[in-house]
């Protein structure tokens, strides 16, 4: 470890923990408790601490006790219809550990053990105990694993005696048997070859991919000349048709062949590409001036500005009814100081008669008219016609085209954020101490271009140049430029799913994969350490700990005064961490993104110990905890086991290995493709709590429940109906099936039906409105004459006729068989049909239920190996459209081809 003169000085300002740890000193963190041992380790709470008598460590008082948030029956709902914004749809992508905002401090989710997994079973073991259990039987199988490779690879390193090798190549199997039996032993020989491709190190002896059967003659030829000896980059295949100054004119698709870069030999790392071409980055539009009746008012008075401060006067004003922003004291100041020093480089305010304001208090300022512009434009964008819509997306879709592609060592590549972020209010993440400052419009002067060296440059707008053009294909980025706010780069990227983006992402699991090959090793020693002597020793087994067991981030030191106080693992603070005995640790803090990281975990009885200690007096708020400790020497530490090995690896291998071990469980039967999707989840599921993804309930949440509860109960209204046409064609299957058959759902109430009822004829109203303006817009197009309201009203009268008829029907409680030549044999497999459907929506309810405070998709999108799910897909013949979203799919187009058909792949 490092000595104490490397650590930052911001610690060395706080009271620094001993250099040593005495056994005396070990033995009196033992405090003699009666409370009952809880089971370690496990994320028990992600709410508030609910208080009794149990003793808080180091002085920290009790928090109230709140109760969590009620389980949502999906049968019963009165919520209000609500819609996750944009941020909250991104947040599901991020990858966040929670979804609480900091400010919303008392709205937290309940315990693990009152949600977590839902599932049909009788069992009376606690789900905390079961998640326990299953835990400790994952980390002995990682453990016997790598004992496993690691006893392999020990053994493939002894030479082979030459005899052995000429009985081998004596026996009957044939020649390429051979040579596949001698790869296996000896992982590390260079010349094995798999498909005529170098093999790469692998930590399994299962292929990467199952060998392509459906590879055409020519795509053959191609792969056969792209492949490479000796790690040498495959040549670059020239163009088929003479290239297009626009890399945005590719060729056919039909001339386009897929280029499976997984399949290519490994090339040096250092060299991105050859050839590249783009067109460099999308402005945005030019201010465009309010009208001149539109003003900022002062103090009364309504002022004139330069066109640049009447811009920035203008980001206020648009966004006043997003008062989480506008109504924050930081905000406002951080705005007024800007939008000041605007008005002081352009001349300042003037009123009507050209007389100088003077603008020095904030609350004088007026921008209601502003926002009423802003505001009108808004709605009547909203209320364009179909047409001007598509006409203005169309448009828009032209003018973006030569920037959304470009052409990476002769292959089309789609661009990811080609975009110039427009001017406005910096808003940031949770409490930055720079919200509301003025995002200056970018200047193509500022914009450094990355290009080929033999392309064209694109050209800068009119009267402008580019900062700077340079030819460096050991960079990604396609153009680069420096924001005004804090300082830092904007690069203009490949997108998702593109062939660097796929790589990286290839990359990172392969990383984590040969992670199982030291696991064993890394826990064993930091488990040993837990107890060592070495204050710095301690204090990195017990980070590794957290970081291993409960995912924690190894947190980056931050500058207060110009970002976010956001903390991981080895920046914690002393009032981040509340110890309650025996063994439960209470985490709360600002984590990535700012988003409140809040979390009740119980641990080994030593890293309890242990955290007390480095709590000791005269340890306050504002210390340190692991004050010996920084990522950079935790990271170095966890390099000397694996190149390459950082703390983020963990929660990558801790996630793949989990949802392996939790897939191969599962059991080949029989079951719908709604079970199948629900299995899945299950396991995805599991993988999030034992990995600590969670967020809150979504504001929507019950209200997408109710809608799922009032289709259910609408297709049992619909079982009834056919069960009452049933008796309309033969009464007498009254007495052979039992009225019971008969008998309404209980779920079904009286004031439910009757607006159901309602929802029935409202919703055929709506669809005969809608048929009728389609049929009038097909007669305009043809050049006929379109229909008159008469004839609406006429169709209308169907809707009239139906409600007269529920009606009717719910006060006999018969129904009057419906259908060409109706029979009870054509019904009865009506109602099989309902009842899947039922069945299906019931299982969508008890899995969304179940995920309302999982975080399903950080674990499937960045921590858990896509081929995995791929192997799933294949293995239980579920639609990969069913488990990727198409974005995902994109994104992880390499995993789905390299696992092709195959099953048999393991993380």
């Amino acid at each position: 470890m490092s000595s104490d003169d490397d650590m930052p000085l911001a610690r060395a300002n706080g009271h620094l923990s001993a250099d040593k740890i005495s056994k005396a000193e070990d033995r009196a963190m033992d405090i003699d408790s009666d409370v009952e041992l809880k089971p370690a380790p496990l994320s028990i709470r992600h709410g508030p601490v609910v208080g009794d008598d149990s003793p808080l460590a180091n002085g920290h008082g009790k928090r109230k006790s709140r109760s969590s948030t009620s389980n949502v029956n999906y049968h019963e709902s009165d919520g209000d219809d609500g819609r996750s914004t944009k941020r909250q749809r991104k947040a599901v992508v991020d990858d966040s550990d929670s979804d609480v905002p900091i400010k919303n401090k008392t709205r937290l989710p309940p315990a693990a053990d009152e949600t977590a997994v839902a599932e049909d079973s009788d069992d009376d073991v606690p789900l905390n105990r079961k998640l326990v259990n299953k835990r400790k039987s994952i980390d002995k199988a990682a453990e016997k694993e790598a004992k496993a490779i690691r006893s392999a690879e020990s053994k493939a390193k002894k030479p082979t005696p030459k005899k052995a090798v000429k009985e081998e190549s004596d026996d009957d199997q044939p020649l390429s048997g051979v040579k596949s039996r001698k790869r296996t032993v000896n992982g590390t020989n260079g010349k094995a070859k798999s498909n005529g491709v170098k093999k790469e190190d692998s930590d399994s002896d299962t292929p990467m991919r199952k060998k392509v059967k459906t590879a055409t003659p020519k795509a053959k030829a191609k792969a056969k000349t792209e492949q490479t000896t000796s790690g040498k980059k495959a040549p670059v295949k020239k163009a088929k048709k003479e290239q297009s100054e626009d890399p945005a004119d590719a060729e056919d698709d039909e001339d386009d062949e897929e280029f499976r870069w997984w399949d290519q030999a490994k090339s040096d790392d250092s060299i991105k590409w050859q050839t590249l071409e783009h067109n460099g980055v999308l402005f945005p539009p030019e201010y465009e001036p309010l009208p001149k009746n539109v003003k900022l008012v002062y103090d009364g008075t309504p002022v004139n500005l330069h066109i640049e401060a009447e811009e920035v006067a203008g980001f206020f004003g648009a966004m006043l009814n997003s008062t989480h922003n506008v109504e924050n004291p930081v905000f406002q100041k951080n705005f007024f100081n800007d939008f000041k020093d605007v008005l002081k480089r352009t001349g300042g305010a003037k009123d009507q008669q050209g007389n100088k304001v003077d603008i020095k208090e904030f609350s004088k300022l007026d921008f209601q008219r502003i926002f009423e512009y802003y505001h009108g434009k808004s709605e009547a964008r909203k209320a364009r016609s179909k047409d001007e819509k598509a006409a203005e997306k169309a448009e828009k879709d032209k003018m973006e085209a030569p920037f959304m592609y470009c052409k990476w060592d002769g292959r089309k590549e789609k661009v990811g954020n080609f975009r110039v972020e427009p001017p406005g209010l910096f808003r940031g993440r949770g409490e930055h101490p720079k919200t509301g400052k003025v995002k200056l419009r970018v200047a193509p002067e500022q914009i450094t271009i990355n290009i080929g060296k033999d392309a064209q440059v694109p050209r800068p707008p009119e009267g402008h140049k580019w900062k700077a053009v340079q030819n460096d294909n050991k960079a990604t980025w396609l153009a680069m430029w420096q924001e005004n706010i804090n300082g830092a780069y904007k690069y203009v990227m490949l997108g998702a799913q593109s062939t660097v983006k796929g790589q990286a992402d290839l990359k990172k699991f392969e990383k984590a994969r040969e992670l199982k090959k030291h696991i064993a090793k890394i826990r064993k020693d930091y488990e040993r350490d837990l107890k060592a002597e070495s204050m710095a020793d301690r204090q990195r087994a017990t980070a590794v700990y957290l970081i291993d067991r409960f995912a924690l981030r190894a947190g980056n030191e931050k500058d207060a005064e110009n970002e976010a106080e956001t903390v991981g693992c080895c920046s914690l603070k002393f009032e981040h961490v509340t110890l309650r005995e025996p063994n439960t640790v209470i985490f709360d803090f600002l984590g990535k993104d700012s988003i409140r990281y809040y979390d009740e975990v119980t641990v080994d009885r030593q890293v309890f110990k242990n955290l007390r200690v480095f709590k000791k007096s005269p340890k306050k708020e504002g210390d340190d905890i692991f004050d010996r400790l920084t990522t950079s020497q935790l990271n170095k530490h966890l390099s000397s086991y694996m190149p390459g090995l950082t703390a983020k690896v963990f929660r990558t291998y801790n996630a793949s290995f989990t949802m392996q071990k939790l897939l191969n469980e599962i059991k080949d039967e029989d079951r719908t493709m709604a079970e199948k999707i629900k299995l899945y989840n299950d396991c995805n599921r599991e993988v999030a709590i034992l990995c600590n993804h969670k967020r809150t309930v979504g504001a929507s949440h019950e209200t997408q429940m109710g809608k799922l509860a009032d289709r259910i109960k609408g297709l049992k209204y619909q079982v009834w109906r056919n069960k009452q046409m049933m008796l309309d064609i033969d009464p007498k299957l009254k007495k052979k099936k039992g009225a019971d058959f008969f008998e309404l759902d209980p779920d079904l109430d009286e004031a439910w039906i009757l607006e159901h009822l309602n929802f029935l004829v409202e919703e055929q109203r709506t669809k005969i409105q809608k048929k009728f303006e389609k049929d009038n817009q097909k007669l305009q197009e043809a050049g006929e004459k379109i229909m008159p309201d008469k004839e609406l009203k006429e169709r209308l009268k169907d809707a009239d006729e139906l409600a007269k008829k529920l009606k009717k029907e719910n006060k006999s409680k018969k129904v009057e068989a419906e259908g060409r030549a109706p029979t009870v044999e054509k019904i009865e497999a009506n109602l099989k049909k309902i009842d899947e459907r039922i069945r299906t929506l019931e299982l969508q309810a008890l899995d969304r239920d179940g995920n309302k405070e999982v975080a399903l998709a950080t674990s499937k999108i960045n921590y858990i190996d896509p081929r995995l799910t791929v192997i799933f897909s294949n293995k239980f013949n579920v639609p990969i459209e069913k488990l990727f979203q198409k974005s995902i799919r994109e994104k992880f187009h390499w995993a789905i081809k390299s696992i092709g058909e195959d099953d048999s792949w393991q993380f």
